[in-house]
């Protein structure tokens, strides 16, 4: 099945002016809090649990640099904790402190609640629905992402008589 360019580019652009609106309301519910929208997507993907920082620096999509001064920034205020890796001494795990699990949930309760309000001429079917839609999306584009990196593979089919 193929996606008509319209479409695509049609989708390109809701996509873009979710991420815009999604910014807007995070900055709006930022004001007074001590980390920003991009520490608390670390701290969310560093709640999913512990994890070496390479590998959250994939998932994340950005550089083990930048991704190191969030977590720099997080472990400061008390939120991660980092401690070797037992299958290899040079590496780290990272992980949520319990201040950093309380933090997360505040987080996510503080959004949880704004999204609510925002979306109260909402029925439980259209969100659940664009819940539903945003996973497929989600999933496809990381599923194309992994496969495009990962470059062609040599796999061969095996057809049982």
């Amino acid at each position: 099945m193929s996606v008509e360019s319209n479409a695509a580019a049609r989708l390109v652009y809701q996509i873009f002016d979710l991420q815009r609106a999604v910014r807007c309301v995070a900055a709006a519910s930022l004001r007074g809090q001590d980390t920003g929208v991009a520490l608390q997507g670390v701290l969310r993907f560093v709640g999913e649990g512990e994890s070496r920082a390479t590998h959250l620096a994939e998932r994340l999509g950005v550089s083990a640099p930048v991704l190191s001064r969030h977590i720099a920034d997080l472990e400061e205020h008390g939120y991660v904790v980092r401690r070797p890796d037992p299958e290899d001494g040079r590496a780290q795990l990272i992980a949520l402190s319990a201040a950093g699990t309380e933090k997360l949930r505040v987080i996510e309760d503080q959004r949880t609640a704004t999204i609510q309000d925002l979306l109260q001429d909402w029925s439980q079917d259209d969100v659940e629905l664009t819940a539903r839609t945003l996973e497929k999306l989600a999933e496809s584009l990381r599923t194309s992402a992994r496969a495009t990196t990962a470059g062609p593979t040599n796999t061969t089919e095996i057809v049982e008589e």
